[in-house]
């Protein structure tokens, strides 16, 4: 490992020789999948214990305590001297979409994991037990809830979850019971009042900023908060050949009205220099026949912004431009808000110490806001949080096979976070 010790004494990481290995280490986690050769890792399936057990190897062996908690998280802590010291948390997921990349989620683990194994090479232990987490669910692939593990860490989980069942009716319940997990456990992985003074993640980017601008690394400001709405779209059906144009209430015409809508809306300058994205997901058009007019259509809008206000503004300007839309071609139309979350911004402190790390390494320092969600989005009220982005290549694609990351950017983003947790301070952190 080559260092450099600047006037002062400090040492600063120069490289730290893991980004060969954390891809490869990557690649072996991708065999453990519900339907190769496509990488698919549900929550609470064998596939899930086969990864979470391989974490366990990893992590032993880099010199950590680990097990799985109640819920299927896979839990790795590097103990300080100290017995009472502070706790400083990392990881991200082990779920994956389906048909997914296999860098996202799991880079955060293994990057964590690799920075410990070097300190414990080097028998250095913090100033703070540091505990790397693989949580068991952010997708919320399987039944529908998201970011259930991390939820529970930051005290917001709902019992009521336990209740909600996948697609082939078994509750999250009866899946925690038959993984070996604890349903009612939850209540033991809240760690308010637990001693985390910080969170701080690693995670490919998913996007193509980074790339863009030719930069390994970025500081995270903000993880976008999220308003989905489902719009019902009621129309007339009739003969394709027979209805004149004129006279038609055709409900899918309308609806695509209205997904211009979103578009134009999402583009809209000027809220507040906060970007604003909008998504047309899902579209359903009935009878569905080719020569009938459609009379009823559902579809989904997602609308994301790191700006709780300009997010707000664009659903209530769609909800206008939906019923306007709906009157002038005489369709009826019903806009339902049915999930919404709120945006989570990073903290200053930890973002200026992440820049400095970066800083350290060479690279210029280049901040930017998440569209995307992650773990890191709710653990704001517990602790200070922060996230280091990761260039992801091939355009920034991800949730997908196509997405990719080289060994060079896992060497420095692994250099630039384990040069932040050697110079972090857990009295500074509040």
């Amino acid at each position: 490992m080559e260092v450099k010790r600047p006037p002062g004494g400090r040492r600063t990481i120069r490289t730290v020789r893991f980004g060969h290995e954390i891809l490869r280490q990557a690649d072996e986690l991708a065999c453990f999948t519900e339907d190769a050769p496509r990488l698919t890792r549900r929550y609470l399936t064998p596939q899930h214990r086969q990864a979470g057990n391989h974490l366990l190897g990893l992590m032993r062996e880099a010199g950590m305590d680990a097990g799985f908690d109640a819920l299927g998280n896979v839990v790795g802590r590097y103990r300080a001297a100290a017995p009472d010291a502070p706790v400083v948390m990392s990881g991200s997921h082990m779920d994956s979409v389906r048909n997914a990349g296999r860098y996202d989620g799991l880079f955060g683990v293994l990057s964590a994991v690799a920075c410990v194994r070097d300190l414990s090479s080097r028998g250095r232990r913090l100033p703070f037990t540091f505990e790397v987490v693989a949580f068991g669910d952010e997708e919320g692939v399987r039944f529908g809830v998201t970011l259930i593990g991390s939820r529970a860490m930051a005290g917001t989980f709902d019992p009521a979850w336990l209740e909600v069942k996948d697609a082939d009716g078994i509750s999250l319940r009866e899946a925690l019971a038959a993984f070996g997990g604890d349903p009612e456990g939850w209540r033991t992985l809240d760690r308010r009042g637990s001693g985390v003074v910080a969170y701080v993640e690693s995670h490919i980017e998913q996007g193509p900023v980074l790339l863009n601008a030719g930069l390994p690394v970025g500081v995270v400001t903000a993880i976008a908060g999220g308003s989905r709405i489902r719009v019902t779209v009621g129309g007339l059906a009739g003969h394709a050949g027979t209805v004149p144009m004129g006279a038609r209430r055709d409900a899918l015409a309308a609806a695509a009205e209205m997904t211009l809508a979103v578009e134009r809306i999402a583009s809209a300058p000027g809220r507040d220099g906060a970007a604003l994205v909008g998504t047309v997901g899902v579209i359903e058009a009935r009878p569905g026949a080719i020569n009938v007019i459609p009379q009823d259509v559902v579809f989904t809008v997602d609308l994301r912004s790191s700006s709780d206000d300009a997010r707000r503004a664009a659903v209530t300007e769609l909800r206008e431009a939906v019923a306007a839309i709906a009157r002038r071609r005489r369709v009826e139309a019903g806009f339902d808000e049915f999930y919404r979350f709120a945006a989570a911004p990073c903290d200053a402190g930890l973002q200026d110490a992440l820049a400095a790390a970066i800083t350290r390494q060479r690279v210029p320092v280049r901040r930017l806001a998440s569209g995307a969600g992650h773990d890191a989005m709710v653990f704001p009220p517990l602790c200070p949080t922060a996230m280091l982005f990761v260039r992801c290549g091939a355009n920034g694609i991800s949730h997908h096979p196509d997405e990719t990351m080289t060994a060079d950017d896992a060497e420095i983003a692994t250099a630039v976070l384990l040069d932040f947790l050697e110079h972090h301070d857990p009295r500074g952190s509040k």
